[in-house]
């Protein structure tokens, strides 16, 4: 899709919104509001998206949100590729999510070409505050992330997942 027509589709009339909703309590309430009116400029929202204030997105054209996802305030999302949040997930609060990095160039990190890979979140995971998910990161279903991880591998389905880096603690029950 031409940068131009994604800017104007999804970038600032998402940016927009945020900006207009942000003075707004973080309630039931308004945390479905803002959740409805930025589904229109995600790149796929399902239905129930609830967004609580100061979340960033960039690029949100490829960011794809399944049903009752709950995003806390402060996240940031940097989808340089795409990142796909399947149904039930929750984000506590300044949680980073980012699916690329910066590379070296002439000694400099300003100006290498961007690398990454696309993230995926299972179904029905728990990503605590303050957690760091690293581009390729495939997070299987109903695994709960620790607060202040720093997710740079895959992780399976129904486990807990804690520690810098992030490491499997135990094998949680259904």
């Amino acid at each position: 899709m031409p940068n131009f027509y994604r800017i104007l589709r999804h970038d600032w009339p998402l940016h927009f919104v945020l900006l207009l909703t942000n003075w707004l309590p973080d309630n039931v309430v308004f945390l479905r509001f803002r959740g409805w009116l930025a589904s229109f400029f995600i790149g796929r929202c399902g239905k129930n998206l609830r967004l609580g204030r100061d979340i960033t997105f960039y690029n949100p054209s490829q960011i794809m949100i399944g049903n009752h996802v709950y995003i806390a305030k402060g996240c940031w999302f940097s989808a340089g590729y795409q990142i796909e949040i399947q149904d039930e997930v929750l984000f506590g609060p300044y949680v980073v999510v980012a699916s690329s990095n910066h590379t070296k160039s002439d000694g400099s990190f300003r100006y290498g070409k961007p690398v990454g890979n696309k993230i995926s979140i299972g179904k029905g995971a728990w990503i605590a505050s303050q957690c760091t998910i690293t581009a390729g990161c495939i997070i299987g279903s109903a695994s709960l992330i620790g607060a202040n991880t720093v997710v740079t591998h895959s992780v399976p389905d129904n486990v807990l997942f804690a520690g810098n880096p992030g490491r499997t603690i135990k094998h949680l029950n259904q």
